[in-house]
């Protein structure tokens, strides 16, 4: 017997909750633990757990030993991205809205509040993130520069909408030109090895996806080129940093490298630690692309040639763009590995999230009083991180239809 969609949500859990008696007992055996290990959660959450130890080292778990009097440079940066983020925001959304014109299709019409609400289910992770860290600060700056952010996304999402497309180029070109302005100025007078903390685990993985995703599409190209050596190359490339662990590497990168230059030629090692992340991750991503290669039917290309396209036209134009869209699930998981890999830094020195978590336990108001309340702020500020990662996946695979015919 066929289960039909059911209209209503009692029919729903008649069908799918307790159809018979082995679903019922399930539920309610699933049902209680749920109950139970919620409400033992909540109960630590709000009432018994001691939260002390992250109040007063909440500036460490997010940005490390950067100085406090160069914060204004975090400020200035977070807003910038943010104006930039909804700028952007504003200029899909016009497009869209003109696309659907052209073609005929209703326009996405919504009111103010019903859009608000959607965006809000869409980033609540983030949300809540930020409701947490206002919670545990104790001064007004926290909040003014939250409200500062909104007003920049809400400021560049108007403009977007509203000035001429000829000026869209250039806010396209911007999140690649804004890494380049931005941590420079970030850095100051104060070099890298200042970083730390979350701010810390944020530089290093959208450096490290940004540059490997390049790198990774061009050792998958250069794994299926005719020449042999750029194929011999490319493929020792891959096999090579795949077969070692990520944690020798970054250890490699500290101490190795000290036996075949000189320490005043050798640069930072959080700059050691991208090249790092950027390498192995590159590896990684030529196998995934490569898959989805794979994955394109051989007649489309060879059809595509019969009509006299170029080779790099045909891959370019409609073999990478079917092979990239079939492997968004397995990019963004990798780049979820990343994110979450990025801990490794502790083991040459750097001050990450989960080595803070450890840390302040070690002091002498606290000294392992609150070991569980430190790992789940930490272990908070990463599931945010890769929720927010996946779901944004998800996402951009019903859009584009990604698993779909």
């Amino acid at each position: 017997m066929s289960r039909l969609e059911p209209a209503t949500a009692v029919g729903w859990a008649r069908v799918n909750l307790f159809a018979d008696r082995r679903d019922t007992v399930i539920t309610f055996v699933t049902g209680a633990l749920v109950v139970v290990l919620g409400f033992r959660l909540l109960r630590f959450v709000f009432v018994t757990g001691r939260w002390d130890i992250v109040r007063v080292n909440l500036g460490l778990y997010l940005y490390g030993r950067y100085p406090r009097d160069q914060l204004w440079r975090v400020v200035v940066a977070v807003i910038v991205v943010a104006f930039v983020g909804g700028a952007l925001a504003g200029i899909i959304a016009r497009r869209r809205d003109a696309a659907a014109r052209a073609a005929g299709t209703p326009t996405d019409d919504r009111r103010l509040g019903t859009r608000l609400r959607d965006l809000a289910v869409r980033v609540w992770p983030l949300l809540l993130l930020v409701v947490v860290l206002l919670a545990l600060t104790s001064t007004i700056t926290p909040t003014l520069v939250a409200l500062a952010m909104l007003a920049a996304v809400a400021v560049g999402r108007v403009l977007g909408a509203a000035w001429p497309r000829r000026v869209d180029v250039v806010f396209f070109v911007l999140p690649v030109l804004l890494p380049f302005v931005l941590l420079p100025f970030l850095t100051g007078p104060l070099g890298w090895d200042k970083w730390g903390g979350l701010m810390l685990t944020l530089l290093l993985a959208a450096v490290s996806m940004l540059a490997s995703f390049p790198l990774g599409l061009l050792l998958a190209l250069g794994r299926r080129s005719a020449l042999p050596a750029i194929r011999t190359i490319a493929v020792g490339f891959i096999e090579f940093f795949r077969g070692v662990p990520l944690v020798v590497l970054v250890l490699m990168s500290d101490q190795a490298l000290g036996f075949f230059f000189p320490q005043s030629m050798l640069p930072g090692k959080v700059v050691r630690a991208m090249v790092v992340f950027t390498i192995f991750t590159a590896a990684y991503v030529a196998e995934i692309v490569r898959g989805g290669l794979q994955s394109v039917p051989r007649g489309q290309g060879e059809a595509a040639q019969a009509l006299g396209m170029a080779p790099w036209r045909v891959m370019g134009w409609i073999v990478l763009p079917q092979a990239l869209r079939n492997v968004i699930p397995a990019l963004v998981g990798q780049f979820i590995s990343l994110f979450k890999d990025t801990t490794l830094v502790f083991v040459i020195g750097l001050l990450d999230p989960l080595t803070v978590a450890d840390a302040v336990t070690k002091q002498r108001d606290f000294e392992l009083s609150n070991f569980a309340e430190s790992l789940i702020f930490a272990a908070l500020l990463f599931w945010v991180g890769s929720y927010t990662m996946s779901r944004e996946s998800q996402r951009l695979e019903r859009r584009l239809g990604v698993g779909t015919r």
